[in-house]
C-alpha cells in the first residue's frame, strides 16, 4: 500500500522497525506532560498535536517516514514556540527519564542458569570478526606472523570495556560511595580495579581501594577441606563483621587502621594500615566475594556500584568443545600462584576443586544482579599459558589417574591437555604490553599487586 501523499503513515521505531503513525501517542504525551505541571485539558494537547504533525508534514514531506526521535524532537520545538514552556520542560524531563530507563533495561545483566547469554553472543561475534574463535584460527594467525596485531586487538576490547564501566559509575555520582569489583578467582579483579581507578582518576574522580584480602582471620581459624587443605576461597575466612564496621566508618569519614594479611605465615596484624574516605572520594572493593551479601550487607544499595568480571571466552576446538570458562582462570592461577604465594601448579590444580565449590556457591550466581559485566578472556593468551604450562597436564593425568580422590583434578587436567595439544603455543611474550591484564599472572607488569 502506498502512503497517503497527505499524510504521515508510518513512523522508525528506535530499534529500527516501521510501525503505522497515531497521532493520538503524541497527543498523550503532551497531555502527560501538562498533567504533570498542573494542567487539565487534553483538547489543548490535540490541538499541539496537530500542529506537531503539520510541522513533521512541513520538515519532511508527505509521505515521510520519521524516526520516535525526530517526532520528540519537533515536540519540544511547538510546546516551546506556543508558550507552553512549562509543559516543554515538563516533556523534556519525561523524555530524558523515559531514555533513563530504556538504557536501564539494555545495561542490565540478564542470566539464564548463571550464564549471560547475551554477552557472549557479543563475545563470540567479536572473536569471529577477528578470526579467533578457533583453535584453528588463533593457530593461523600465529602462523601468519600476526600474534602481535591479536594482542594488541584484545586488550583495546578489554580496556574499552573498563572504561565504559567507568562512565556509568560517573553517571552515578555523588550517589555511589562504593564501587564492588567482584568475579572468581583469576578473573582479573585486581587489575580491573587499577585500571577503573585510572579512568575515573582521568575525570577527576579520586578513587581509595581496600585491600579485602588483609580481613583474613588467622589460617587456624580456616575452616579445612577433606584433604586438610585450609580454605582461603570460602567469604567466611574473612572477618566480615569487622569489614562491616570498617565500611560504615569510612563512609562517615572517620578514620580506620585496616588489618594486615601476612599469607606466608597466614597471620594477621590489626590496626596496622590507616585510612580514611573523604566525600569527594570512592571507596574500591576488589574482592572474590564483593557481592557475597553480608560482605557490604551494612551500606546501602543506592551508594554500591557493582561490576562482575569474568573469562566468557568462547574459543572452540576443532570438535566444537568451548575452552571452559574456569579452565582460563585455573590456568591463569596455576601460573600465578607459582610466583605469588610459592606453590606449584599441581598445588593449584589439586586445590582447584575448592576453589569451585566455593565459586558456584558465593559467587557465580551474582552475576545476574550487577550494574556492569566485564569480559576478561583474552584469545591470545592461550597460547602464551600453554607454553608455560603445558607439560603439568599430562603429569597430573598420570598422577591421579587412579587417586579416587583426585579424581577432579584429573578430569580437569585431561581436558585442559586435549583442548590445548592442538594449538600452537608461543614462548615470546614481548608483544604483551607491562599494562595488559595478562600480566597480573605471568608477570612483568608496570602494576604493582
Amino acid at each position: 500500500m502506498q502512503a497517503h501523499p497527505s499524510r504521515i503513515e508510518k513512523i522508525v521505531k528506535r530499534d529500527g522497525t516501521v510501525v503505522p503513525y497515531d497521532r493520538d501517542r503524541i497527543t498523550t504525551a503532551i497531555f502527560k506532560a501538562a498533567a504533570a505541571v498542573g494542567g487539565e485539558d487534553r483538547q489543548t494537547a490535540e490541538k499541539l498535536a496537530e500542529d506537531v504533525e503539520k510541522t513533521l508534514l512541513a520538515t519532511y514531506g508527505p509521505g515521510a517516514t520519521p524516526s520516535v526521535e525526530d517526532i520528540q524532537d519537533v515536540v519540544e520545538e511547538t510546546l516551546i514556540n506556543h508558550g507552553h514552556a512549562t509543559t516543554a520542560r515538563a516533556y523534556i524531563i519525561y523524555r530524558h527519564e523515559r531514555a533513563r530507563a530504556r538504557a536501564r533495561r539494555e545495561e542490565q545483566i540478564e542470566a539464564t542458569d548463571n550464564i549471560p547469554y547475551k554477552k557472549i553472543y557479543e563475545v563470540l561475534r567479536w572473536n569471529m570478526d577477528h578470526n579467533c574463535e578457533t583453535v584453528a584460527g588463533i593457530n593461523s594467525i600465529i602462523a601468519d606472523g600476526h600474534f602481535p596485531d591479536l594482542v594488541r586487538e584484545c586488550d583495546r576490547r578489554y580496556e574499552d570495556e573498563v572504561a565504559a564501566g567507568a562512565r556509568r559509575i560517573i553517571e552515578r555520582l555523588p550517589e555511589v560511595r562504593i564501587v564492588i569489583i567482584a568475579g572468581p578467582s583469576s578473573s582479573g579483579k585486581t587489575t580491573t580495579t587499577i585500571k577503573m581507578s585510572e579512568s575515573l582518576s582521568s575525570v577527576g574522580a579520586k578513587l581509595v581501594a581496600i585491600n579485602v584480602d588483609n580481613y583474613f582471620f588467622d589460617i587456624e581459624k580456616h575452616p579445612r577441606d577433606e584433604f586438610g587443605d585450609y580454605d582461603y576461597e570460602t567469604p567466611e575466612a574473612l572477618d566480615l563483621k569487622l569489614i562491616n564496621e570498617h565500611l560504615v566508618a569510612l563512609l562517615e569519614g572517620r578514620t580506620i587502621r585496616t588489618p594486615h594479611y601476612d599469607f606466608k605465615s597466614g597471620h594477621r596484624q590489626l590496626n596496622v594500615h590507616e585510612m580514611k574516605l573523604e566525600e569527594n572520594e570512592i571507596l574500591l572493593i576488589d574482592s572474590l566475594h564483593g557481592l557475597y551479601g553480608p560482605m557490604t550487607e551494612s551500606i546501602p544499595a543506592e551508594k554500591k556500584f557493582r561490576l562482575y568480571i569474568e573469562t566468557l571466552g568462547q574459543v572452540r576446538n576443532e570438535q566444537g568443545v568451548f575452552m571452559r570458562w574456569a579452565d582460563n582462570r585455573l590456568m591463569r592461577r596455576m601460573i600465578r600462584d607459582s610466583w605469588h604465594r610459592n606453590l606449584q601448579p599441581l598445588q593449584t590444580l589439586t586445590h582447584w576443586h575448592y576453589v569451585r565449590r566455593s565459586e558456584l556457591r558465593h559467587i557465580i550466581p551474582f552475576i545476574g544482579s550487577v550494574d556492569y559485566l566485564v569480559n576478561s578472556a583474552l584469545p591470545y593468551e592461550l597460547p602464551i599459558l600453554k607454553n608455560r604450562l603445558f607439560k603439568y597436564f599430562p603429569e597430573a593425568m598420570s598422577l591421579y589417574r587412579d587417586d579416587p580422590k583426585r579424581q577432579d583434578a584429573y578430569i580437569r587436567a585431561k581436558r585442559v591437555y586435549e583442548f590445548l595439544n592442538p594449538l600452537q603455543e608461543v614462548a615470546d611474550d614481548s608483544p604483551i604490553h607491562p599494562k595488559s591484564l595478562l600480566r597480573e599472572f605471568i608477570g612483568g607488569s608496570a602494576y604493582e599487586y
